[in-house]
């Protein structure tokens, strides 16, 4: 599945809110300015370097995950996305 920087602001916001954090505290728990993370979310950030994009997927319990271009997502992959966790 690819995944553009759109697609991830509309995941962070999701998953910030889920977690019950405010906008400043996930800024301050990762790390990263609260305006940056404000831009990012309202998809007004045209990019942002990969050591800040992880430490917030961190905070928030996500991660990135690397495969070859054009696979398969495997079972695990699958039920992950449906949260069932790994088989």
């Amino acid at each position: 599945m690819h995944v553009d920087l759109t697609e991830l602001a509309v995941l962070i916001r999701t998953e910030r809110k889920r977690a019950g954090l405010s906008m400043q505290s996930l800024a301050e728990l990762a790390g990263v300015d609260r305006t940056t993370l404000s831009r990012l979310e309202n998809q007004r950030l045209p990019e942002l370097g990969y050591a800040k994009l992880e430490r917030i997927l961190a905070v928030l319990g996500l991660e990135f995950a690397v495969r070859p271009a054009g696979a398969l997502p495997t079972l695990n992959d699958l039920k992950r996305d449906r949260g069932q966790g790994d088989v």
